[in-house]
């Protein structure tokens, strides 16, 4: 070794992440540099190394959250929690006692099962709210509630026209019900509602990817761009520090986009500081079951989910070969069935796949038919599904999710264990703030999914420890220098009390972090 170590880490059981008879990793310049034993520890050490002894623990490559939103999520994690809220009457009384913010009541993460399948309406609720603007989103992101004053605060009347798929749902009588579906839609309250000061948010996301580097996160691919001020936000969070976690953001492409608009995405590219950088362009093929739009092969049992998030999806098949050519990989959004064949389709057209091109991948894929799945591999598609979403389901399928799919549809939800067995990369995350951003819920989950995904979609402890580790770097084109404990590797690195391979999933979901290394710094120590 030429020159000692910044960072010693001794006495560790790697997995990197097979097992491996090293116990000690050596970081200099955030890269590791060597792997040994505790002699050749005791021989690396100079006088400004670091020592840390990890007293057994299971040293892995570090967590990555492979489907997040921490900037934007920020915005939707604001005001009052609903997640714990079971049926209506409990919404209700969450709803009289809810605190105001500049005399609006906004409220988070509502479940469509609390409304037991009735449709989502502002008459459910007004008379619980004196008047007040209540803006209350729904847990999947993709719709909200609001009440006749934010309506009107709004200017939002009846139904109106986008270019995407969107609506302000009306009732017979032509007036919106407050249920606003997709985000053309849920745009329109945007400018009306109170605003979240620049230092508290950013105060927030310190604290926010401080808490996810508790639970051995080290890196997250960040779902969005977050507005057009986070590059200069995380620029200023970095002349004060280093960031928490590594952030690799993709912008959103929407319907409607052209060529002009389209290079500006290009042009981003790369575009970075020390621990955040710009790479990839994120998609919609389709929004959500619950919302009734996941694009389906086959309606749900309201007759809806048989369009497009893309009005013309071959403007979508399009919008990716510009991007394709331009060597910039994409990541789509697709939850039904029929969304996910398109991007298959659309990724088997463009050619020259699995040669070292860009790398596509494709977020959610909850339900998928049997002659999808070994397209994933065939086509070098990456696989990016979140098991903490299993939780928003039943197993009897009294759910909404699998009552809108009815049962042969729901029978194949989540099928992680199946896309694994033929062959196709699978990199799991959290979609923070649809569920908790703990790392180790997601691993554990994986291995025992709730809800309606069967059992038999488990993964083995160690498919899932790839999901967050050499699987997800596969997904960033990232494989190389990403996702495993090696030589030449980034020094991104997380120990556990326990061995996440050989535990049992409760036990991993509990299991304390011992330490936490992102780029070389330690982020996180217990």
């Amino acid at each position: 070794m030429s020159a000692a170590p910044d960072l010693l880490l001794v006495d560790a059981r790697l997995r990197t992440p097979e097992p491996s008879g090293h116990t000690t990793v050596a970081v200099r310049d955030g890269l590791i540099t060597a792997l040994g034993d505790a002699a050749d520890a005791r021989a690396w050490r100079g006088p400004g190394t670091e020592v840390v002894d990890l007293a057994g623990a299971t040293l892995t490559p570090g967590l990555t959250d492979a489907h997040s939103h921490p900037v934007w999520g920020l915005e939707m994690f604001t005001g009052t929690d609903l997640s714990g809220v079971t049926d209506l009457e409990g919404l209700r009384a969450a709803l009289r006692d809810a605190e105001r913010r500049d005399g609006w009541i906004i409220g988070f993460g509502l479940d469509h099962n609390v409304f037991g399948g009735r449709p989502v309406h502002r008459d459910l609720i007004e008379d619980v709210l004196g008047g007040a603007p209540a803006y209350l989103r729904l847990y999947d992101g993709h719709s909200v509630l609001a009440s006749a004053a934010a309506l009107k605060a709004a200017g939002i009347d009846g139904p109106r026209a986008f270019a995407q798929l969107s609506e302000i749902v009306c009732g017979a009588d032509g007036r919106p019900t407050g249920h606003l579906v997709e985000h053309a839609a849920m745009d329109l309250m945007t400018p009306f509602l109170p605003a979240q000061p620049y230092a508290e948010r950013r105060d927030r996301l310190v604290d926010l990817l401080t808490g996810m580097a508790a639970t051995g996160l080290t890196s997250a691919h960040v779902m969005d761009l977050g507005g057009p001020d986070v590059p200069g936000l995380l620029t200023a969070l970095e002349e004060d520090g280093e960031l928490p976690l590594r952030l690799r953001l993709a912008p959103w492409c929407m319907p409607g986009v052209g060529e002009e608009e389209l290079d500006e995405f290009v042009r981003l590219q790369g575009r970075a500081g020390r621990m955040w950088t710009i790479g990839g362009v994120k998609f919609f093929m389709d929004g959500t079951v619950e919302g009734g739009t996941a694009w389906l092969e086959h309606a749900d049992c309201h007759g809806r989910g048989t369009d497009a998030f893309w009005p013309d999806p071959a403007a979508y098949t399009a919008a990716v070969r510009h991007l394709h050519r331009a060597g910039v990989g994409t990541a789509t959004h697709a939850i039904g069935d029929a969304a996910v064949r398109h991007v298959l389709d659309t990724v088997e057209g463009l050619g020259g796949f699995g040669t070292g091109g860009p790398r596509h991948r494709i977020e959610h894929i909850e339900t998928v038919p049997d002659d999808q799945l070994g397209r994933f591999a065939a086509l070098g598609v990456v696989a990016s599904m979140q098991p903490p979403h299993t939780a928003y389901t039943r197993a009897d399928h009294t759910d909404e999710w699998s009552r809108r799919l009815g049962e042969e549809r729901a029978a194949r939800a989540w099928r992680c264990r199946d896309l694994r067995d033929a062959g196709a990369h699978l990199a799991l995350g959290s979609d923070w703030p649809i569920a908790h951003y703990d790392a180790r819920q997601v691993l554990a989950t994986a291995q025992a999914p709730r809800g309606a995904a069967s059992a038999r979609h488990g993964l083995t402890g160690l498919m899932a420890l790839e999901g967050m580790t050499t699987h997800a770097a596969v997904a960033a084109g990232e494989e190389r220098i990403a996702g495993r404990i090696a030589v030449g590797h980034r020094a991104d690195l997380t120990a556990f009390a326990v061995d996440p391979v050989e535990a049992p999933a409760d036990e991993t979901e509990n299991a304390p972090i011992r330490l936490a290394v992102a780029g070389g710094r330690i982020t996180y120590r217990n």
